[in-house]
């Protein structure tokens, strides 16, 4: 059973379509790379499959069921630029926000869910932020931050959305570390991505994007082709 499968995908925004029919399938115990060109869908594509955008037509599934009946096992990483940073909290509260999908409105974080936040802080190395307020942080410390409480959620599936934005060296290879891990205990990954030289190294599989059309969708090996990238870019001649 694959982690998620999309089948014609549509959306517009203000009569401009922006995800045109497209179709993919994640295997379970990867991570997915959605590539392509500024503008080319890949955000929108990413928060459609989540419901986060009305649809024109289409539908996603994953583990074989709607969102709705799955949804304690799917987390998403925000893009940094739509979290207002002026929030008045701290780390160790943002983190424990991710247990609350499991706990429900009406139930307080107790041990367990602290201890799982505490957990998450150690796997990202933000323990010794825990206190600190989210404005004073750094891109890359923000961008651990949000990780964390993806992970206090203990999801089977993770979408990222431009998860290594405006980070640090040490912020990427404390990310990269952590989906090494997350796939090794065969959990999913999707993420949006933009850097094409990295893709090999941090993907299993990638999805190729132009103006809103599927270009491919498979392991990288036999996907992330010199041609591909060049109809993903909308090149005649070199790569990006």
């Amino acid at each position: 059973m694959n982690a998620v499968h999309c089948t014609d995908l549509s959306v517009a925004y203000r009569a401009e379509p922006v995800v045109r029919g497209v179709s993919l399938s994640v295997p379970q115990g990867v991570v997915m790379g959605i590539v392509g060109p500024n503008g080319s869908g890949k955000s929108t594509l990413l928060k459609t499959m989540l419901g986060l955008v009305p649809t024109l037509s289409g539908r996603a599934e994953f583990f074989g069921e709607p969102l709705s009946r799955v949804r304690d096992r799917v987390g998403y990483m925000p893009q940094r630029t739509s979290v207002d940073w002026d929030f008045p909290t701290t780390v160790r509260d943002v983190v424990l926000m991710g247990t609350y999908g499991r706990l429900g409105w009406l139930r307080r974080p107790g041990r367990a869910e602290k201890e799982l936040a505490a957990d998450a802080m150690a796997q990202t190395d933000v323990t010794d932020l825990a206190g600190r307020q989210i404005g004073q942080l750094s891109g890359g410390q923000r961008q651990r931050v949000f990780l964390a409480r993806t992970l206090a959620q203990q999801p089977d599936l993770c979408f990222m959305d431009e998860p290594f934005q405006g980070v640090d060296a040490f912020s990427q290879q404390a990310i990269v570390d952590v989906l090494r891990q997350l796939r090794e205990d065969g959990k999913t990954i999707v993420l949006v991505h933009h850097d094409l030289g990295t893709v090999p190294d941090y993907c299993d599989q990638v999805t190729l994007l132009h103006a809103g059309r599927l270009v491919t969708s498979g392991e990288v090996h036999t996907h992330f082709t010199e041609d591909n990238i060049r109809t993903a870019y909308g090149l005649a001649g070199g790569l990006p």
